[in-house]
């Protein structure tokens, strides 16, 4: 070994400063570029990185978008929300404009020579059927509705009669249910009669006028108030008009059709006459 290296020494040296010069020229060509080993792990993970960096960006985005869809309903929910208590007043001023009016018109044509206490009520239900039409009402015994009280719509056409009572509500059967009788007079004549449902008239909404004075000269069109006889409810409420005169099946006595006054299909509030008082 002392003779090879004895021997070869000189050429030993000039490989060793050809690598030296080889190893320096290498670095500064590459310039700092990664060994070959290193480049082949960064080639084979590059595409690794790049889709946890690609899948972190999207659910970044998709978690950013999902935030502001919930902030967006939020804001949406909180607007309808407002929309709703904006449109409830809005319908309770329109409910209290409506009410004003309809007292004003009520009051502006009251009856002169008469005193009423009377009550606004909203119609709650109807119970219309083939055997007799009433509806319930809001107000009861507690403000002082009473069994038999008139009720009449805003331009003092009879509607009905208070037919049972509650604490809170009442029953009112409508001036065209069968049970329903009571004193009419021709405003025209005076000629007093009865008014009363009728089950065969019921159900196209009239009813009748009986007991009618002879040589009454009923026309059709005349119209028919209460007569207020026997001071149980209040005379000159207007009930309807005459349509036409028939004969009962007897051939002794007639009766006048009567269409009422008030639309009853109409009707949303009423006024029930808790009492009433005639002024000589």
């Amino acid at each position: 070994m002392k003779d090879f290296f004895r021997n070869n020494g000189l050429l030993l040296l000039i490989a060793a400063v050809l690598l030296a010069l080889v190893t320096a020229v290498c670095t500064m060509l590459l310039g700092g570029t990664a060994d070959p080993l290193s480049d082949l792990a960064g080639f084979l993970t590059a595409p690794i990185r790049n889709g946890i960096s690609s899948f972190a960006n999207w659910t970044e985005e998709r978690y950013s978008d999902a935030f502001e869809r919930e902030q967006l309903k939020s804001e949406n929910e909180e607007l309808k929300r407002q929309v709703a208590q904006l449109q409830a007043q809005a319908r309770d001023a329109e409910a209290a404009l409506e009410e004003n009016k309809l007292l004003k018109e009520h009051l502006g044509l009251r009856p002169s020579q008469r005193e009423f206490e009377e009550e606004l009520v909203s119609i709650t239900a109807w119970s219309s059927s083939n055997w007799e039409s009433a509806f319930t009402i809001s107000k009861g015994s507690s403000l002082g509705v009473e069994a038999g009280d008139c009720v009449v719509d805003e331009y003092w056409n009879l509607v009905g009669v208070v037919s049972q009572v509650g604490e809170n509500w009442a029953t009112v059967s409508t001036l065209i249910d069968s049970d329903l009788e009571l004193g009419g007079m021709l405003a025209r004549t005076g000629s007093a009669a009865i008014l009363e449902g009728d089950f065969s008239l019921m159900g196209e909404g009239k009813l009748k006028l009986s007991f009618l004075p002879e040589n009454s000269e009923l026309m059709a069109g005349d119209l028919v108030t209460t007569s207020g006889r026997g001071g149980v409810y209040p005379p000159g409420l207007v009930v309807g008009h005459v349509e036409e005169v028939h004969t009962e099946a007897s051939g002794m006595t007639q009766y006048a059709v009567i269409i009422p006054q008030t639309e009853l299909e109409e009707l949303k509030q009423v006024f029930v006459i808790k009492s009433f008082t005639i002024i000589e």
